[in-house]
């Protein structure tokens, strides 16, 4: 057994044990929950070393060969994913010391959330499509537990919209699942990449991935089932939206490149201009909901939905540099995301509000959270020489190689617009003057955030936006790594081979 394989599943779920023995004592559950994702990170991290350094890692759980066994399975692209998982989880747990309640911590807060990383890196590293979709019902669980978390009346009508909707698209995948086992005889990943081929009849095998299209379409937040995203995600402690902004959607887009670069590529044509008429669209109206909006959780959760335009682009182009773009991409987004996210916590800490309306003045009342804002902010609207700007050139330069002028249009018109919704939290946030405070008074509702609540606030915020200034200034090796990601993904026959042992 490959224990670096098992590790990003069972140190959750150990984590998850002990936070629940832990629970009468609020100290002891919080060091729990941090030296879990700190394993977690350790862990994700020596994957992707082993990864990078000897190929694609197998392991066979219960000794039975592939196909009949439980298969787990870290390519280059997954082993970043949990990476990403990782350090999602880590930065999170510290925000949330500061941004969630007593009550939402002694009802289980911490369990669940290591039930959803758990979930997260279960659907990245599984071989098997029925355990993906076994790992999806643990996220769907685990997410709407953390959604519903409180009780308030916003929290459980968001939770309700989250929840239905997602369950239509669990639903979708199970029949999917259930076709597909039907016309092949079997469900493990590589083995459906040789056998599909001969499944009869052929005529049914693009109805079941369009199936598994509109499931993971709906996890993903794609244009159209995207509407249920931000009804929903506004509604949690801005330390749930973090989490979700920056692993849930990106599970969905994770599933739809695996299994459309993997097992649905006969009709290749077809589908990559379905993605790239998705990817348009889903930029397009995200960016426009963006700019309408003056509530700053809500302008980030369609944000969430813009930015998975561009993740979708690099699958539709279907080349070697497409899809490097897409895993820059997603490394990216993550880490902006969650910081932007994590920089309206703290305005929210002094202030209470969202509305940016009723903001003003931290640019000189608190230059720290202006710069941490700053940063993440330019980097998402692809400002050299920040992450997002390798991300979006990386995409761009693809698009121009392989002809399609179109998306690349779309997805220069949508980085200016992007530009535009960051500038407009920048002039209404942080430069013009507060409504009724003075700059004095705006220092002052800072200062009299407990110390060490402001410093949990802000550790997360400092980490992630150093983290994609690194990005940007030594992109050169993350590109490289992005790089052989998109190749394996491109040439699935070394993930075939690594599974099934060259059979």
């Amino acid at each position: 057994m490959n224990v670096l394989l098992i590790l990003p599943i069972a140190v959750p779920l150990i984590t998850a044990i002990l936070c629940v023995f832990g629970r009468r004592s609020r100290p002891l559950q919080r060091s729990i929950a941090l030296l879990g994702t700190g394993v977690l990170v350790f862990a994700s991290l020596a994957l992707l070393a082993s990864v990078y350094t000897n190929g694609i890692q197998t392991t066979q759980l219960g000794n039975w060969e592939a196909p009949f066994g439980i298969s787990f399975v870290a390519d280059t692209f997954a082993a970043i994913m949990v990476v990403m998982t990782a350090l999602v989880g880590f930065t999170v747990v510290i925000f949330s010391f500061a941004n969630v309640d007593e009550p939402r911590r002694r009802f289980g807060y911490f369990p669940v959330m290591m039930t959803l990383l758990m979930g997260v890196n279960g659907a990245f590293l599984t071989g098997d499509m029925f355990n993906l979709y076994v790992w999806f019902e643990v996220m769907l669980i685990s997410s709407f537990v953390l959604m519903a978390l409180g009780n308030e009346r916003m929290q459980i009508e968001g939770a309700i919209k989250y929840f239905v909707i997602n369950i239509i698209g669990s639903t979708i995948f199970l029949a999917a699942d259930g076709l597909l086992y039907g016309l092949t005889g079997t469900l493990n990943m590589a083995d459906l990449a040789v056998t599909i081929e001969r499944a009869q009849p052929q005529g049914m095998i693009p109805v079941v991935a369009s199936l598994f299209l509109i499931a993971f379409g709906i996890k993903a937040a794609i244009f159209p089932l995207f509407f249920w995203l931000p009804s929903s995600y506004h509604t949690p402690p801005i330390a749930v939206t973090a989490l979700f902004s920056g692993l849930m959607t990106k599970v969905g887009v994770y599933t739809l490149v695996r299994v459309f670069t993997l097992i649905f590529t006969e009709d290749q044509a077809f589908f990559s201009t379905v993605f790239l008429v998705i990817a348009g669209l889903t930029m397009i109206v995200g960016v426009i909901g963006a700019v309408a909006q003056y509530d700053m959780r809500r302008l980030l959760s369609f944000h969430i939905i813009s930015q998975i335009g561009y993740l979708i682009m690099g699958l539709g182009i279907f080349t070697v540099s497409a899809l490097t773009g897409t895993v820059y991409f997603m490394i990216h987004v993550i880490i902006a995301k969650s910081a932007l996210f994590f920089v309206s916590g703290v305005s929210a800490a002094g202030f209470r509000t969202y509305n940016l309306n009723r903001l003003g003045g931290l640019y000189r009342g608190y230059p720290l959270l202006a710069l941490l804002f700053f940063l993440p902010a330019m980097s998402l609207a692809g400002i050299p020489p920040l992450s997002g700007f390798w991300a979006k050139l990386t995409l761009i330069t693809a698009g121009l190689e392989a002809e399609q002028y179109l998306i690349v249009a779309v997805g220069l018109g949508v980085s200016v617009l992007t530009m535009f919704s960051m500038v407009k939290i920048w002039a209404e946030a942080f430069w013009k003057k507060h409504p009724v405070r003075s700059d004095t008074e705006v220092a002052a509702v800072f200062q009299a955030v407990p110390a060490a609540r402001m410093t949990q606030l802000l550790i997360p915020v400092v980490l992630l936006a150093a983290l994609t200034v690194l990005l940007g200034v030594f992109a050169n090796p993350v590109l490289v790594l992005s790089q052989q990601a998109a190749e394996q993904l491109m040439n699935p026959g070394g993930y075939i081979s690594a599974v099934l042992g060259g059979r």
